[in-house]
Parts: structure tokens; C-alpha cells; sequence
């Protein structure tokens, strides 16, 4: 069997350890393996490269993707063609089956393919943890570690001058990320896309942090965090529709309101892309070697149209149209859980 596997969306560590584990499996099966560059752009212009065992036996450790990633999406409306031509390239290639590694928009083109007729099979890669139908996504934990690490760093510069500072950190529509490092870093407030933002009670509660007698506070924020948009405001979107969050400036918005309700002197910083470089953790090494091994698995075992997932720390199968149905948000239970953390 021919199988081509790609990496797609928004790259992020795990990613070489995903790739590492699907093709040391798929080569113990006899496979080959044909590695396509930059995403699903890889499979429309047609751009490939062997994967054998000394391309993959020393990645584990690095950050980022081999194989390169793109945001190309060939079901965008007025591109007809891009699909034409991933079709074609399969046949054209000869390939049995088509792995692909990516977030919710990578792997819902994997779904449509798959209905299209197109044998393929998903691994769950995003940082910000929102794939349904499995426990957690790889790149998430690696993200969090370094999310922690900084807010770290910034709390010794706002306790050295008094002040507020406020983190931004990724997430769209689920605030995983900035709940979980904000939780591990000891932050005093954390703001999330699934709750809303309510100005007035994050301000109380840090005034009354700074009248028991600690002189700073530490505010983490998902930058997907509702806040007001002029309606002039233009929203550029990337080729799935998906608003660039990085225009949006959350950190600068919540810094300026904490300074102009409170007085308390506030500055803000955006950690965006260090999230996604570096080494990934040993818990994304793991996670990404399994999960890339079940793929390969599936792969054998002509199970089509499925995502390898990690469930009560069990690898298993389930729907790719299920998995990329809905986005897996923070419950609201979880963050009034854990709410006594920062909020008293």
C-alpha cells in the first residue's frame, strides 16, 4: 500500500513525534509512505517527498512540522478546482489511503473527502485542546507549559512595580489554554471565549486583592474573549472564515479598561506564536507517538473515516464526522470549579 500523510492548519510541537510514530507503524506493515508538503496545499499543487526510517527516527524532539503546514482549505467556495486537483493527485500518486494531522478545519476536510470516497484517517493535533470525541489534543500541554513559564517570568515584573499584568494567550472559541495556565500560573483573574466578559466583577475583585496587601495581580486572557468591536472595524478571515484574532488586541483592550476602572497602573503581553514553537513536552512526545500509531493501525485494518483518540488514556477510533461536529469549549461547571482559585 501507498499512503500519503500531511500536516495541517497552525503547526505546533508534536507534530514530528505524530509523524514519527504513524510511519515507523506503517513501515512495519510494509507500507510506503509518501509525505505531502504544506498541508492540503501539498496534495492540490502535488508537491510530495518519501517518508522512509532515517527521515523520521531522529524528530521526536523537534518542534514544529517536517513536512510543512498551510491553511489551504480545497472546499472554500470559488475554489472547485483545488478539489479537482487533490482528487486527482491521489489517483495520481496511486495512493490507498490519506493520513492527515491537523485541527478541526484540517481534519473536516478529511471528513468530506471521505465521503467524497477518499480513504482517509485523522490525528487530532491542535493547542487549543477543542476536538471533540478525545480528552486532549496534542500540542495542547506543550502550549500550557510555556503559557506557565511566562506568566511566571511576568509575575516578577509586576510584583517588582505594582502593577497589573494582563497575558494573552491563544484560543478562539475555547479558553483551555489560558484555564489551564492560569490555574498553574496562580493567576488572579482568567478570562475565557465560553464566559462573559463582565468587567465590573474582575475589577472589584482586583482592588480587593490589591486592599488585603498584594500590590499586583496577574490576569490571563483568551484571545478569543468577547469584547466590543467597533462596527467599522473591519474582521480580515483566513481560507476557513475564521476571524484573525490577532488584530483584535484582548490584552491592550483588558489592560487599558483595568487601568482607567481601577487606576492601578496595567500592561499587557501577547505571548501568540512562542506558543507553538519549541520542543514538545513528554507528554505531547507520547500522545503524539500513539495517537500517529493508531493511524497506521487503521490504516490496516481499513477502518476509513476515522481519528485515532485518546479516551480514560485508551487510544481508539471514532467518527471524523463526528469529531469535527462541534468544538470541545470549557464547561461551565469546570470553570465555576475552579473559580475559588482566583477569584477570593
Amino acid at each position: 500500500m501507498r499512503i500519503g500523510v500531511l500536516t495541517g492548519g497552525g503547526d505546533c510541537p508534536g507534530l514530528n513525534p505524530a509523524i514519527r510514530g504513524f510511519v515507523l507503524k506503517a513501515l512495519d506493515y510494509g507500507y510506503e509512505c509518501l509525505g505531502f508538503l504544506n498541508g492540503w496545499k501539498g496534495l492540490v499543487e502535488g508537491v510530495s517527498r518519501p517518508l522512509v526510517r532515517s527521515d523520521v527516527e531522529d524528530i521526536i524532539a523537534m518542534g514544529g512540522t517536517m513536512l510543512g503546514s498551510s491553511r489551504t482549505n480545497p472546499f472554500k467556495p470559488g475554489r472547485e478546482s483545488d478539489r479537482e486537483s487533490v482528487l486527482a493527485n491521489i489517483k495520481k500518486f496511486k495512493l490507498d489511503a490519506v493520513v492527515a494531522v491537523g485541527g478541526e478545519d484540517t481534519l473536516g476536510v478529511a471528513a468530506k473527502l471521505f465521503k467524497l470516497g477518499v480513504n482517509t484517517v485523522g490525528v487530532p493535533k491542535t493547542m487549543d485542546n477543542d476536538l471533540d470525541y478525545t480528552d486532549f489534543t496534542f500540542g495542547f500541554d506543550s502550549a500550557v507549559s510555556v503559557a506557565t513559564e511566562s506568566v511566571d517570568r511576568l509575575r516578577d515584573t509586576a510584583r517588582s512595580h505594582n502593577r497589573v499584568m494582563v497575558v494573552e494567550v491563544m484560543g478562539r472559541h475555547a479558553g483551555w489554554v489560558a484555564l489551564y495556565s492560569g490555574i498553574a500560573g496562580g493567576a488572579d483573574w482568567i478570562l475565557l471565549p465560553e464566559i462573559p466578559l463582565d468587567l465590573d466583577e474582575m475589577c472589584r475583585h482586583l482592588m480587593a486583592v490589591r486592599q488585603r496587601g498584594k500590590m499586583y495581580s496577574i490576569v490571563v486572557a483568551s484571545e478569543g474573549t468577547e469584547i466590543p468591536n467597533p462596527e467599522d472595524a473591519p474582521s480580515a478571515l483566513d481560507a476557513f472564515g475564521h476571524v484573525i484574532l490577532s488584530e483584535r488586541g484582548v490584552g491592550e483592550y483588558i489592560a487599558k479598561e483595568i487601568e482607567q476602572r481601577t487606576g492601578i497602573e496595567a500592561r499587557f503581553a501577547v505571548l501568540g506564536h512562542i506558543q507553538r514553537g519549541g520542543s514538545p513536552t513528554e507528554f505531547d512526545r507520547v500522545l503524539a507517538s500513539r495517537l500517529g500509531i493508531k493511524a497506521a493501525e487503521l490504516v490496516h485494518a481499513g477502518d476509513f473515516g476515522k481519528m485515532a483518540s485518546i479516551q480514560n488514556n485508551i487510544i481508539v477510533a471514532v467518527e471524523l464526522e463526528k469529531a469535527v461536529a462541534r468544538l470541545k469549549t470549557v464547561p461551565r461547571e469546570l470553570y465555576e470549579e475552579v473559580k475559588v482559585l482566583f477569584s477570593r
